[in-house]
């Protein structure tokens, strides 16, 4: 990948109206704030500029992630927040889920999303109509995935239909240390199970609702009213191909998962900019 231009946060703050930043790897990490992250949510709030963070953590309400990010020194508040579980919602009323069964994978924060979204909560080692896997913590891995597996594998034996949901479709993400899976990984192996015992069966898949997929883009065109926004990320499937498929311009900051080069990218994963510094 060669050729794409350097920008800087005042360019960017020229060309577009709106600003769309993910937060894992762009401002944050699970230990603090990233260098140039608060000067340039300062900036932001001081000059007015409309800007949002799209982040495909449903592990937190954005109530709890706004209250964290200011503990790091960041002036987010919940309203400027778009997670994938508030995505929830909207795809329970699509699918006709309220009062469906559910079991959650992920933290209380992710139960409260489900409930919100109309589900009721039940155990993994109960009957279930939905399995929603929103966050790696939060529940003992082992037990409650071997339960959940279980519990789908029983479903389907007896022919009752069971909804997979994925909020959260990233599959590793940035830590001080290096990196982690996250619940995208989590789903995989689900996948692969129900692929091994139902191999006949292809509709045995999650629905993913973050990044890089449509509904959150869709969401901050709702609440801006504009196309004439940049997505500023760290990941090349997520933050830049679901801007470029949403018909967003695109910003690669090499703090997180992905740094250049990146010569083997499809067109589609170059951005339109890098940006080596947030201030």
């Amino acid at each position: 990948m060669t050729g794409i231009p350097a920008t800087d946060v005042a360019g960017l703050l020229r060309r577009y109206e709106v600003l769309l930043l993910d937060a894992y790897g762009v401002l944050v990490n699970s230990a603090g704030a990233l260098p140039g992250a608060a000067e340039l949510v300062g900036q932001l709030n001081a000059a007015g500029k409309p800007y949002y963070i799209l982040t495909n953590d449903a592990s937190k309400l954005p109530t709890t992630a706004a209250a964290r990010y200011q503990g790091y020194g960041l002036a987010i508040d919940a309203e400027r927040i778009i997670t994938s579980g508030l995505l929830l919602e909207q795809h329970f009323a699509a699918h006709h889920l309220a009062g469906a069964r559910c079991v959650v994978l992920g933290t209380e924060d992710s139960r409260r999303y489900v409930e919100r979204a109309g589900g009721e909560i039940v155990q993994p080692h109960e009957s279930f109509d939905v399995l929603v896997v929103a966050d790696e913590f939060g529940y003992p891995f082992l037990e409650t995935v071997d339960l959940a597996l279980s519990g789908l594998f029983r479903a389907i034996d007896r022919q009752r239909p069971v909804h997979l949901v994925l909020p959260n479709p990233d599959l590793i993400y940035p830590s001080p240390h290096g990196f982690g899976i996250a619940s995208g990984s989590i789903a995989l192996v689900f996948e692969a199970a129900l692929r091994l015992r139902y191999s006949h069966r292809r509709d045995l898949r999650f629905t993913r609702l973050g990044k890089p997929h449509a509904a959150m883009f869709t969401e901050a065109l709702r609440r801006t009213g504009t196309r004439n926004m940049v997505m500023i990320g760290d990941q090349l499937e997520a933050d830049i191909g679901g801007a470029h498929d949403f018909g967003l311009d695109s910003v690669l900051v090499d703090t997180g998962v992905n740094a250049p080069p990146f010569s083997a990218a499809p067109a589609r994963l170059h951005p339109t900019y890098l940006l080596r510094s947030l201030t």
